[in-house]
């Protein structure tokens, strides 16, 4: 159970390095498999290169080897993502996580050559990520699977298409040692059913302990007690992507006191109504 981290930010708008130390040492406590860190749910988009390199800095330092680091450094201009990797200090990162270039929209085989040429040009262990309702182009398995037999350290794919035949595919075909990661929390039960490994969760960030124990459960084929622990979940699910991500973890971390309720624009925090649902099932269930 990866999480994929969130940006806290000050009333001033600046980077809350003190809430993200915390938060990281949440995540230390509740046992936290690895961390995702500048990926979508951390608002890199509107991010500056000083700070996702302090953001960087901070969470490295603070999880001092303990648990893997994947770092989201994808693009959507592969020479720009390549000097990223040749030229930043990677030190303390275990792995990066490479997003399908977004709104130039590439064929199959520019995503192939895309990833290919990324893959190449770093020692480091890749792992893709789908997610076409951001990007705007869905990478096929045959394509997944093509990059995983043709690139060696590319190890994994996030996926976040929600088309379950598709996953299914890269399942059946993979390389050995290729694995398959859920990007979807509400799906990542019935995909553990299937044959994922894992997943980069998003309410992971409010939930760790409880959260990792659900897959952890259906991993060792416990499905009637992970099933339980999915069901507590589900109002939630909805409530994370009402209004967009991060929308939603930002308000339950808020409610939670974990971090203030502060985006970055054009994200803006979530509407009175959808917090007050929020908060209408914190009251009602009692998480751990």
């Amino acid at each position: 159970m990866g999480v994929a981290l969130v940006t806290p930010f000050c009333a001033d708008g600046s980077v809350d390095m003190e809430s993200l130390s915390l938060l990281v040492d949440k995540h230390l406590k509740e046992k936290t498999d690895f961390l995702c860190v500048l990926g979508t749910t951390a608002e890199t988009p509107c991010l500056s290169i000083e700070e996702k390199r302090e953001i960087l800095k901070t969470v490295v330092e603070r999880v001092k080897g303990r648990i893997p680091v994947l770092l989201g450094c994808g693009g959507n201009n592969t020479r720009e993502v390549l000097h990223y990797l040749q030229n930043e200090n990677l030190a303390g990162v275990d792995g990066v996580l490479i997003v399908t270039p977004y709104y130039n929209k590439p064929s199959q085989e520019g995503l192939y050559r895309h990833f290919k040429t990324i893959a190449s040009a770093t020692s480091l262990p890749v792992v893709l990520y789908n997610v076409p309702g951001r990007t705007g182009v869905n990478m096929e398995a045959c394509t997944t699977l093509r990059i995983a037999a043709d690139c060696p350290n590319v190890v994994a794919i996030k996926e976040a298409s929600g088309k379950i035949s598709q996953i299914e595919d890269i399942l059946n075909g993979a390389p050995e040692g290729f694995e398959v990661l859920s990007g979807d929390d509400a799906i990542t039960l019935e995909l553990l059913t299937v044959g994922v490994s894992g997943v980069i969760s998003v309410i992971g960030n409010a939930y760790p302990f409880r959260f990792g124990e659900m897959v952890h459960m259906a991993m060792n084929g416990r499905f009637s007690e992970a099933l339980r622990m999915h069901r507590s979940f589900s109002e939630l699910y909805k409530f994370m992507t009402a209004e967009g991500n991060p929308v939603g973890i930002k308000g339950l971390l808020a409610e939670l006191g974990v971090c203030a309720n502060y985006l970055r624009l054009p994200l803006v925090p979530a509407s009175v109504f959808l917090q007050e649902r929020i908060r209408g099932v914190l009251e009602q269930t009692a998480f751990e």
